[in-house]
């Protein structure tokens, strides 16, 4: 076999666990879904890491990779918004700012053409406090209860992240945008001289 295929095999790998991981969270079985969700986010560190020290990246892991980190929290989010462990507002917001991002990246690219995106720190540091969260509340659930405050504050950290993140990707990605169409026009309006 190939070692450099094995990040893209992990990621493949954390995409399966997505199942066995939703019906033990619909089940309630917490106990056992926090240990599938913390398996899946090591595999993540771990194919990351082979992937940049051993320059084994590819354009398949690079699509993928995302998307399966984005499914692994989005699904278990949902999955308890809907036990009624996480608000339908924290939820709402989460998935408006994802949705912003991706018809954003959907326009600029129909509008400009390919792109590279790389996500911010602050996008960064909200996909962490997103799974901190979950983390912390799959805790709560399965093995010994947090206190009430302590996830309210990670909550709150969370809206403050999610919100701020998604108001820096307009942002940035706007003025990328509106200097790109700016360019185009100037090289336009130059060739036609």
């Amino acid at each position: 076999m190939n070692l450099s295929v094995l990040p893209n095999v992990i990621t493949i790998l954390r995409v399966v666990l997505l199942f066995p991981l939703s019906y033990l969270l619909v089940q309630q079985h917490y106990h056992h879904a926090l240990i599938i969700f913390v398996v899946a986010g090591l595999s993540d560190g771990l194919d990351g890491f082979l992937a940049k020290q051993f320059n084994w990246v590819s354009r398949f892991g690079a699509i993928l990779d995302p998307l399966a980190d984005k499914a692994l929290l989005v699904i278990t989010m949902a999955i308890l918004t809907y036990n009624g462990e996480i608000s339908w507002l924290l939820f709402g917001v989460v998935a408006a700012r994802d949705l912003f991002i991706v018809a954003g990246a959907y326009y600029y690219h129909y509008r400009l053409g390919p792109y590279e995106m790389h996500p911010s720190y602050l996008s960064k540091f909200n996909t962490f406090v997103q799974l901190f969260l979950v983390f912390i509340i799959l805790i709560s659930l399965g093995y010994t209860p947090i206190p009430d405050g302590f996830i309210d504050g990670v909550v709150v950290l969370t809206y403050l992240t999610t919100v701020g993140s998604g108001i820096h990707y307009g942002l940035v990605w706007g003025k990328k945008f509106n200097q790109e169409i700016e360019n185009r026009t100037s090289q336009e309006q130059a060739d036609s001289k």
